[in-house]
């Protein structure tokens, strides 16, 4: 049996670990036989930098780098997976008959043709320049400032804690059903926490505002982007100075937009996710087409918006994300989904197989809801 499959130009793996199509045409054909419905290959290769500062001066710098690849391979609901974070051509051959061996055993081992080109279905971040490129003394020099300013907007500061932090990640996905997908994800953060205290020095308070996103990381260096936030900080802590107690008892409460989502994430959310609702352990398996929410109440997964942290051009399984509507007015429409769980469903992905490295295989997880 011959399968396809397209590969784009990997130049990032090929030039720095001497990957070439014929090793990705190994590795799948020695992960394949006969009892396997499908395997794909996961390289990663991330940077990471972060400086944080408090007291009016750093207190931690980390530089990590973290590369690998990981290997699956599936029967029916079993998986094999196995994973090494050394990227040649021996450690991809040990990885995929481990791999197969784990799922269900010997076989027949299927060539995988290789051909053709692909780019990626979307082009939701194009930064030009990695953000861990960006000298860590520029961005001491930023979290300085940001100090400097938070102090001068209110005397009753007497505390900034602020973070910065940049991840460069390439990664590279090859499949069996001729999947191919190559991307590179650049994502910064910037945080700021400042306490403020009375004049006694006897009560304090705090505020946090934070920006992050799959941008370039100019856009965090720019005033003009961190000082209103590091101004509503301020704000927020002097406001909770004059806070009174909230009161107590049965209430109707009013959530408006914000961290209050975080509530729709863990309550609502995670309950949408494929594994959970195939293994019949959330409150929302077999209830597409019901009623589930009152009459207005929308809930989306979006990972196709520009520029945004959960965004990504295609999932960790080389799938295209997308836009999937999973409670339309108050009624239940459909799942989060990943491959597995998706085929075990006969439902399709939706774009939502995430990854926490190389080291682990994917789930159905939220991108932006």
């Amino acid at each position: 049996m011959n399968d396809t499959l397209t590969v784009a130009p990997t130049t990032f793996f090929r030039d720095r670990f001497g990957l070439d199509e014929g090793s990705l045409t190994a590795t799948l054909g020695t992960a394949l036989e006969r009892r396997v419905d499908h395997a794909d290959l996961f390289f990663e290769y991330t940077t990471e930098d972060s400086v944080a500062l408090e007291e009016g001066m750093v207190k931690t710098g980390d530089r990590r780098l973290s590369q690998g690849v990981g290997v699956r391979v599936q029967a029916g609901e079993r998986q094999g997976y196995a994973h090494s974070d050394e990227i040649s051509v021996e450690s991809l051959r040990i990885a995929a008959s481990t791999a197969r061996a784990i799922s269900e055993g010997p076989g027949v081992e299927r060539a995988v043709a290789v051909q053709g080109t692909a780019a990626p279905p979307h082009n939701l971040y194009p930064v030009t320049r990695p953000p861990t490129d960006v000298p860590v003394d520029r961005k001491v020099e930023l979290l300085g400032e940001v100090d400097a300013y938070a102090r001068s907007l209110d005397p009753r500061i007497a505390q900034v804690m602020a973070s910065i932090v940049s991840q460069h990640r390439v990664v590279l996905v090859a499949a069996s059903d001729g999947t191919l997908a190559e991307d590179v994800r650049p994502l910064v953060r910037l945080n700021v926490q400042v306490i403020a205290a009375d004049a006694k020095g006897t009560h304090r308070e705090s505020g946090y505002q934070g920006m992050g996103g799959r941008f370039e990381i100019e856009r965090v260096l720019d005033s003009k982007a961190w000082r209103p936030l590091v101004a509503e900080a301020v704000r927020m802590a002097c406001l909770n100075l004059e806070a009174v107690p909230c009161p107590a008892g049965t209430m109707d409460v009013v959530l408006g937009p914000g961290w209050p989502g975080v509530l729709l994430h863990e309550a609502v959310g995670h309950g949408l996710e494929g594994d959970f609702n195939r293994k019949k352990t959330s409150a929302f398996a077999d209830r597409i087409g019901q009623r589930v929410a009152a009459p207005g109440v929308t809930v989306v997964d979006d990972g196709t918006l520009p520029l945004r942290r959960g965004s990504l051009n295609f999932d960790d399984e080389g799938t295209p994300t997308q836009r999937t509507v999973l409670i339309e007015d108050g009624i239940l429409r459909g799942y989060l989904q990943d491959r597995l769980n998706a085929r075990l469903m006969k439902m399709a992905p939706t774009g939502n197989g995430r990854r926490e490295s190389f080291a682990h295989s994917p789930m159905p997880r939220m991108t932006n809801t």
